[in-house]
């Protein structure tokens, strides 16, 4: 069996340990914020980029059917749901990509929905783009998030929203949807002609017998919607800056080539896609470790946090690699920044960054590392809290 091995990162030019100045004004916290992992990669990633770097000549680069086929068994085998190759189609990333689609599919001043908290990149690409953003909150029960389809609905209609970016499983706020939850969120789309994208790069992380539905699988709506995918959650791979763009529907890629074409963006780089499909040939053993390893960090802040701060509340882990703290009742928004970093030395997700100060008493915290990072980071907040 595989085991995962944690990689000490500080002086690699690693954005998480190294490149905090930009977010926190400092460096040297204890870093527990970026969404990617302090874990080696599957050895056959590294067994497949070796065999590549000791030939010796990186030119321009063929991209085999095998790449495609990998994902397309991975998506069959560990999501029950069937990918055609035609449907598949290249970004450096997944941010880059629901950037993208934003400007294909609304023009500006046109309405974009989000449901809040989410990954702040949505909120960003609705913004840069000169776009409306619509914010939709969801329901907050005790630190378990679900929908409310009535506000949904409502804020679609009163602000004629032409796109809706999902997020799923939800970050920060761990949710790995249920059929019916996504069943309902897109017959509203579909009733008020809405587009979705959908953005599941964490559709593999989920735990404690959740399951990930493709949105693609769900309804007779595949004309109006798009599914971004990627390894680099999975496997640790964002460097290789390879994602996968799911678009069924012919009108649409033809939307989508005419734009990247016109932009000259429509492959990657040998390393990625090499990486990728290594990854999904033989990653699997190695994934299911760090998930195993994932969920006892996870239950290892529920319990230290519920027996030392217990006043805090902690999201239930359904899907991602990211905990979701609500630490209001022993710190206020307006000092949380301090708090974090003067006293606990922490560099964390502020909540306010996911849709605005209503989630200010909120931090994200990164779970894919060391136990011991873990523990270290889950001390700081109970010293400095109690």
């Amino acid at each position: 069996m595989e085991e995962i091995k944690y990689v000490d990162r500080r002086n690699t030019n690693c954005n998480k340990w190294d490149g905090q100045s930009k977010m926190f004004g400092e460096e040297g916290l204890h870093a527990m914020w970026v969404a990617d992992m302090d874990f080696q990669v599957p050895g056959c990633v590294m067994d497949a980029l070796r065999a590549y770097v000791d030939q010796g000549v990186y030119g321009y680069y063929k991209i085999p059917d095998s790449y495609y086929q990998s994902f397309i068994d991975w998506e069959e085998k560990r999501h029950h749901f069937h990918v055609e190759k035609e449907w598949i189609r290249f970004s450096p990333g997944v941010v880059a990509g629901f950037h993208w689609l934003v400007q294909m599919l609304t023009r500006p001043g046109d309405a974009v929905i989000v449901q809040t908290p989410v990954y702040y990149p949505f909120l960003n690409a609705v913004k840069n783009n000169n776009r409306t953003l619509i914010c939709s909150d969801l329901v907050n029960h005790q630190g378990r998030y679900t929908i409310d389809y009535e506000d949904f609905e409502k804020k679609i209609a009163d602000n004629k929203v032409k796109l809706f970016i999902l997020c799923s499983p939800h970050n920060p706020a761990g949710r790995v949807w249920e059929r019916e939850e996504l069943e309902k969120l897109i017959e509203i789309c579909k009733t008020h002609g809405v587009y979705i994208i959908s953005d599941e790069i964490h559709q593999d992380l989920v735990f404690d017998g959740s399951r990930h539905i493709p949105s693609l699988g769900i309804g007779e709506y595949q004309d109006h919607m798009i599914t971004l995918a990627a390894p680099s959650k999975t496997f640790n791979l964002a460097a290789g800056q390879n994602s996968l763009v799911l678009i069924p529907d012919e009108k649409l890629r033809r939307v989508w080539d005419e734009y990247t074409t016109a932009n000259r963006v429509i492959s990657g780089n040998a390393f990625g896609y090499i990486a990728a499909q290594a990854a999904y040939e033989g990653g699997e053993e190695w994934l299911e470790q760090v998930l195993a390893k994932i969920w006892d960090n996870y239950q290892y802040v529920k319990r230290e946090l519920a027996q030392k701060l217990p006043k805090a509340v902690v999201t239930p882990l359904e899907g991602t690699y990211l905990c979701w703290i609500d630490l209001g009742a022993y710190v206020s928004a307006e000092k949380i920044q301090e708090v974090m970093q003067k006293k606990c030395r922490l560099a964390v997700d502020y909540g306010e960054w996911f849709g605005g100060e209503r989630f200010g008493t909120h931090i994200r915290m990164n779970l894919a590392t060391s136990g011991e990072n873990v523990e270290k980071g889950v001390n700081a907040l109970v010293s400095n809290l109690i």
